[in-house]
């Protein structure tokens, strides 16, 4: 009797972006893993700016009339998905034809694992690391540091390891971490959203890794661009969001005291200083969102 390899359900999010979304999907087209589902998400975007459902039949498509962040078109195809692994994919990604089943092998060998990312390449960038694992998110100043980061890869990091976080480009999620712990997070909307759900993971009990011997390619901030207002007012929001739901007692207090009075200052007035002013008012709001209750 043959046999049955795990099911994987591979969700992509498209807003506004068609063509990179398709790129995607192309690459999707040569992996050799048979037993997959894959969903795309249109997140509100505007009529002429979907995929075309008739050119990928092998594709499940869910219409979301209104635009619900990262979190909230992933968690639309969660639950419609029946995989025993659930593959969350930015569509600004394309895949090598390989990739999956490393990533499988993880829950195979460290049967704690519930979370893996693979190395992750900046696209077009002559083999630079985006991303070989982070470390933990610092409890006072809310930020982590990234393995490898615009290293060149010359297979330093070909190795599968514990990780404090998984990265939200492609972690593959084992489907009794969803059982326990639910969907991502819908208040983060856009960025955090992947830190917030490692740290629920791990208080579950499951463990976070990093595989190098699987990698993506990553044309990064694609979607919202690398200096955009929607970025800055997302990063302050959900920065002060992360750290009120995962901080406790002191650290929480000493982590929201250094980015109001440190961190959150600096950035307004970078962003003033290089020319970015849109960004700077949309970082205040961002930041003083967060004064309501969780």
């Amino acid at each position: 009797m043959k046999l049955q390899l795990p099911k994987v359900s591979i969700i992509i999010v498209n807003y506004n972006q068609p063509l990179v979304t398709c790129e995607c999907l192309n690459s999707l087209r040569e992996v050799n893993y048979r037993n997959k589902e894959i969903f795309v998400v249109d997140n509100g975007s505007l009529l002429e700016n979907r995929v075309n459902v008739i050119d990928y039949p092998e594709v499940n498509f869910i219409q979301s009339e209104r635009n619900l962040g990262f979190a909230g078109g992933n968690n639309l195809a969660i639950e419609q998905s029946n995989g025993d692994y659930i593959l969350l994919l930015n569509n600004d990604t394309e895949v090598p034809s390989d990739f999956i089943e490393p990533l499988l092998n993880t829950f195979v060998e460290y049967p704690d694992a519930g979370i893996v990312s693979p190395k992750i390449i900046f696209y077009n960038e002559d083999r630079l690391i985006q991303y070989a694992g982070t470390e933990a998110i610092n409890p006072f100043t809310c930020r982590g540091h990234t393995i490898g980061y615009k290293e060149k890869d010359d297979g330093q990091y070909n190795h599968l390891i514990k990780t404090d976080l998984a990265h939200g480009a492609c972690m593959m999620i084992k489907r009794e971490v969803v059982n326990k712990i639910g969907k991502l997070c819908e208040d983060f909307f856009l960025y955090y959203e992947e830190y917030d759900y490692c740290e629920m993971a791990k208080n579950a009990g499951f463990t976070i890794y990093f595989n190098g011997f699987s990698h993506i390619l990553h044309k990064e901030s694609v979607s919202v661009g690398r200096f955009s207002p929607l970025k800055s007012y997302y990063m302050a929001k959900n920065r002060v969001l992360f750290a009120r739901r995962n901080f406790k007692g002191v650290k929480k207090l000493i982590s929201l005291i250094y980015y109001f009075t440190l961190a959150f200052p600096k950035k307004v007035i970078t962003e003033c200083l290089s020319g970015h002013s849109k960004n700077s008012v949309a970082t205040i709001k961002g930041a003083f969102r967060n004064f309501r209750p969780l």
